[in-house]
């Protein structure tokens, strides 16, 4: 039986070793913060895609991510008894002019083949869809493959996952040798810059924001490049801010106000809902800016899972498949956009 001992209990640690212990494997979590502390333990939790066009290795592993969800969620679920919340919701974009138009019906055509006929990009009038998100040509794009999850509870699914199948959530390591998977977020990146002499990845702040609207069966809205997602608990979340400067990484201050303000504004459901949550955390963004997957570059023998920037939450089941892959079975089918030598 292999032996794997995860550092960090956020999404990337708890879903590599969550695919270890269903293949059999004895695991150990160790964060000494506990589950979700960091970045993963935010509110927006939106599974959204690339648009369809210009594919390429990351597009394709994030819709494979995407399109495994629902069958990976439901089995965490099934296993630990605990909802992570998740739903294929879909979700609605406004159409601002007559280009963006035209380029939202091309992009219908060409997601019918790269999402292989599976799930749907289409124009379809804001009438259609009263009172969730205004659109300045009455139009809006609607994807059916973009999907809901709610970060907290969906890492304590996995921790209870985790603990059905004999394994351990721990805040200090065993003296027991086991294979090492380090998933530490930014202070992981910080020192793999700081072993290798060169900045490797960084932590970008975001910053969200929590109502409380009962709005369970409706669709995400992305807008002004802001995510609004309805959860099933009667709340709705709004996110994010990517702030590369900043002096306090747990506050919130103007920037969050602005997002709440220009969601009021779009959605009429929440003008008059009230903010029961703010949050603010960092984000592990690698290099290259996708996951940072492998051979760990600065611990010899031990591997990495981490880089989860803004896409975590989306990549999780296809990262614990790639590398229980590669850990339990020695089958490396990581991309090489992927590799940890793409951010070196």
């Amino acid at each position: 039986m292999a032996e794997i001992r995860v550092f960090g209990a956020g999404i990337f640690g708890l879903s590599v070793a969550w695919e270890c212990a269903r293949r059999g494997a004895l695991v150990e979590v160790v964060d000494p913060f506990g589950i979700g502390a960091g970045s993963s333990g935010g509110l927006v939790g939106a599974l959204a895609p690339h648009v369809p066009e210009n594919w390429n290795a990351k597009k394709q592993v994030q819709f494979d991510a995407l399109d495994l969800a629902a069958n990976f969620w439901a089995e965490v679920a099934e296993v630990g008894g605990t909802d992570p919340g998740y739903g294929r919701t879909g979700r609605l974009q406004p159409v601002a002019d007559d280009a963006a138009l035209e380029l939202a019906r091309a992009r219908a055509v060409t997601a019918a083949a790269l999402w292989q006929g599976r799930y749907d990009w289409q124009v379809v009038a804001a009438a259609d869809f009263p009172g969730l998100l205004d659109s300045p040509t009455g139009w809006l794009i609607r994807d059916t493959l973009t999907a809901r999850l709610h970060p907290r509870r969906a890492c304590a699914a996995l921790a209870a996952a985790i603990g059905a199948r004999g394994g351990q959530i721990r805040v200090e390591a065993t003296a027991k040798p086991m294979i090492e998977v380090w998933a530490t977020g930014a202070a992981g990146l910080s020192e793999v810059s700081e072993a290798l002499g060169r900045t490797v990845g960084t932590g970008v702040k975001g910053q969200a924001a929590l109502f409380h609207a009962n709005l369970p069966d409706a669709p995400q809205l992305f807008v002004e490049a802001l995510h609004i997602v309805p959860h099933a608990d009667g709340t709705v979340a709004i996110g994010s801010t990517s702030e590369r400067d900043y002096t306090d990484p747990a506050s919130t201050d103007a920037q969050l106000d602005a997002l709440i303000d220009i969601a009021r504004r779009l959605c009429p459901a929440l003008r008059d809902a009230p903010v029961i949550d703010r949050w603010a955390g960092i984000r592990p963004r690698a290099r290259s800016r996708a996951p940072m997957l492998g051979a760990h570059p600065a611990r010899p023998g031990a591997f990495i899972a981490n880089g989860g920037f803004k896409i975590g939450f989306g990549m999780a089941p296809m990262v614990a498949r790639l590398m229980a892959d590669l850990i339990l079975e020695g089958r490396d089918t990581i991309p090489g956009e992927f590799r940890p030598e793409a951010s070196l």
